[in-house]
């Protein structure tokens, strides 16, 4: 229970990464809010975990609403002790046939989206002494490349680079902010057009290392371990959970 009467925000917590990390938060005593675009998907969520888990929908992409969601928490909890920045998008396309309304959703949900929480976040973290903040990059970004996803690559790896710049900004003021870069989960995101779930495992069998996708619990354990008391001297951490790919 390395979490009891600690108050945990998880974006995108509607579904894959985000449902799984709520679900681990919940059962270590966490009190959870999830918050997402899509209100259905979020009390699904908020049932899983139980235990006076709830729900704020927003759009992290708008600042009114990165504003609200932050100061929903802390009104009906007192307080914000962690956050995990999740949500996120693909866009598959070679650059240069991107249309620029894509280009721009992409890195207004998983750039501009982590850096409008981190600025309601960070500050009502200070107020209350401290907190932790993990966001969601990827093993596409920073670590490694592929052909069309070049989107998704640039937004990622901005955000591993926004995560250490914003980590040794605020350690001093108590506030630990780490990045987690997963690479192939079991989430729709990790397949390919038209791909089914055996086709990627097909794939996944000669290109991952490992062999296979990442669970969702895997994943999710790593977010779990950056905002434990365990993890408390990783500062400006990209934690690879990749099965080995960008080894």
């Amino acid at each position: 229970m390395r979490f009891r009467d600690r108050v945990v925000l998880v974006t995108g917590g509607g579904s894959g990464i985000g449902q799984a990390t709520a679900l681990a938060f919940g059962k270590e005593g966490a009190t959870v809010v999830v918050a997402g675009r899509t209100e259905e998907t979020l009390a699904e969520t908020v049932e899983l975990v139980g235990g006076g888990a709830s729900l704020v929908v927003a759009d992290v992409t708008d600042e009114a609403d990165a504003a609200r969601m932050v100061d929903t928490v802390v009104e009906r909890h007192g307080r914000l002790d962690i956050a995990f920045n999740n949500a996120g998008i693909g866009a598959p396309g070679r650059l240069a046939d991107l249309d620029k309304e894509t280009w721009d959703r992409v890195l207004a949900v998983n750039l501009t989206g982590v850096w409008l929480s981190m600025k309601y976040e960070i500050p009502r973290m200070r107020e209350q002494g401290g907190g932790v903040i993990v966001n969601a990059a990827s093993t596409l970004g920073a670590h490694r490349r592929a052909p069309g996803m070049g989107a998704y690559i640039a937004s990622k790896a901005a955000v591993s680079a926004l995560t250490r710049t914003a980590a040794l900004e605020y350690i001093g003021e108590g506030i630990r902010i780490n990045a987690v870069s997963p690479g192939p989960s079991d989430t729709p995101m990790s397949k390919r057009p038209g791909e089914s779930e055996a086709d990627r495992a097909e794939r996944l069998k000669v290109a991952n290392p490992s062999g296979r996708v990442a669970t969702l619990d895997e994943i999710a354990g790593a977010v779990l371990y950056l905002a434990s008391p365990e993890a408390g001297y990783a500062v400006g951490t990209d934690l690879v959970v990749d099965g080995g790919s960008a080894a």
